[in-house]
Formats: C-alpha cells, structure tokens, sequence
C-alpha cells in the first residue's frame, strides 16, 4: 500500500483528471521482478528471465503493458528434461509477440493460446509442462485484462485491500492446469489443458493500483495478510521502491517455505484435503510487483 500521502496525491490527481472513461490520459504499469530459484541463487537470472524453472517478461507496446509468469513443471526433470526450458521459451514467445503487436490487449488468452501453438509447431518437440499467468493494462481504456492457467496468479490491490484476483484452477490436490508438450509415446497419458481453459476477467483500473503478479511459490507461502503486510512498504511509485517492495516480498516468501513450523497456505490446503502436512513450501518464487502510473513516454 502507498503511504497516505503518496497516495492521497494520486487519488487527488485522478479525481481532478477524472476517472475511468473521462480520463484522457493513458495509463502505464511501473514494474519491477525479483524471484528465488530453488538453488537458493536469490535474485539470479537464467536464460531471459527465470528463477530456477519459473519464468516472467514484462513488455510494452504503443496501445499496452504486458506482463507474465509461468511456473514450468519439475516432473519433468526425472525424464531427463530441463523444465526451465518450456516456461522459459513460453515467456519469450509471449514477449515477442507483443512487442511484434500480434496480440489484442482484451485478449490475453490469445497471447498465450498463439505462443503454445508456436511451441507446438517447433521441428524438434520442446518437451515439458507449465502454468501461466498474462496481465494486459490496456492503456487508454484504463482496463486489466488477464489469463491465468493453474496456480500461479495474480492479485489488485487497492486502498490496502485486494480488490480483484485471480481463480486457481486445479485439477486435484497439488495438481494445477498445465500446458504441455508430451512425446509422441506419451501423449495422453501426460496431463495437458488447452490454453483456451485459461480463467480470464477483465477489471478497471486506478492510478496507484497495485498489481502483484507471482508464481505459487509465493501464494504457497504468503497468505494475503501477509503480503499486504510487506506493501505497506511501499512508499512511491518509482521503480526502486517498487524493486526494494518486490524484493521483501520474495525474500519473505523464500524464509517461510523452508520453516518446517509454519502453517504455510499449502500445508493447510493439503490439511483441507486429508494429508497431515505442516510447514512451508520450497519452491521456485517469481513476483512481479506493478503500479497503475501515467503514463510518460
């Protein structure tokens, strides 16, 4: 959350300007990333941008602010296949096709549906599976578009309260919807969703909204409290703080999952389900922190 000033300014500004659809002013998102790969390399890039076998991108185009996160499924390491290769390549299919302008911003789900149909077509098969999460800030219309596949996500918060999210999809305990590529022996025996499935919503959106998008490893170990707790950290809209935010938020994240004491989110879930789990959970953790801003060239 803004502080009561920072965002008493904002507030005043969009008032003034007024709101919505008699706002002339375009919008933009102001995001910073910080993750954890399981390997403990906080901070440490892969290949684009990844955290172990998470991957995200942030993009821009004239008429929007993209942004996404896809958790690759670590199943796949014990037949020999690097996970971190399918959510990576995925993340950077999207990108290129938003910066290439080949998407519509109130269509999210086509982003992702036109980056695994890519992936599909690819000569040599690019073996794995992955969730996936899109946000699209359409600019003008002031509108969040969104596609969330399985349990990664996202949350809006505004005036310290969440205000919008997004709805995990899971087939059973443990079990997200996933997108996959499976060789030819296996297919059907290897759990595949079609991107179409994605959950997708559309919210309007304020100046000095804030936007967390993560991967579950994150949701997994931070109950909301907990995350509205660290931004109250968050001071202003300029890219340090929201980095410095981001940060907190992982490393706060990253602590928790490997406290065997602690009744994480999972450990309750797996409890709601009839195991007799108790602590948090390691996992790769990816968050992308944004604020709804004006937009300046």
């Amino acid at each position: 959350m803004l502080s009561v000033i920072s965002y008493g300014r904002l507030v005043a500004r969009a008032v003034i300007g007024g709101l919505s659809q008699t706002d002339s002013r375009d919008y933009s998102l102001v995001t910073a990333s910080f993750g954890f790969g399981k390997d403990f390399r906080k901070g440490i890039l892969k290949k684009g941008m990844c955290y172990g076998d998470d991957a995200c991108f942030v993009a821009r185009h004239r008429c929007a602010d993209v942004l996404g996160v896809a958790d690759g499924v670590g199943g796949w390491r014990d037949y020999g296949v690097d996970p971190s290769q399918f959510s990576g390549t995925l993340m950077r299919t999207c990108e290129r096709l938003v910066k290439e302008g080949r998407f519509v911003p109130s269509n999210p789900v086509g982003i992702l549906t036109t980056s695994y149909y890519e992936l599909l077509q690819n000569k040599v098969p690019l073996l794995g599976s992955s969730t996936a999460c899109i946000v699209v800030l359409d600019r003008q219309r002031h509108r969040l578009h969104t596609a969330n596949l399985g349990d990664s996500g996202f949350l809006v918060v505004r005036g310290g309260e969440v205000v919008h999210r997004s709805d995990e999809q899971q087939h059973y305990f443990n079990t997200p919807f996933q997108l996959s590529i499976a060789p030819p022996e296996a297919e059907g025996a290897v759990l595949s969703d079609s991107p179409e499935a994605a959950d997708s919503s559309s919210f309007d959106v304020q100046l000095g909204d804030i936007i967390l998008t993560a991967t579950d490893g994150l949701f997994d170990n931070m109950p909301d409290y907990m995350i509205l707790q660290e931004l109250k950290k968050l001071k202003n809209t300029n890219y340090e703080s929201i980095q410095q935010t981001a940060r907190s938020i992982a490393e706060q994240a990253h602590v928790l999952a490997y406290d065997p004491n602690y009744m994480s989110p999972f450990a309750q879930f797996a409890c709601d389900n009839g195991l007799n789990v108790r602590g948090g959970k390691p996992d790769d953790i990816t968050v992308l922190l944004s604020i709804v801003a004006e937009y300046t060239d």
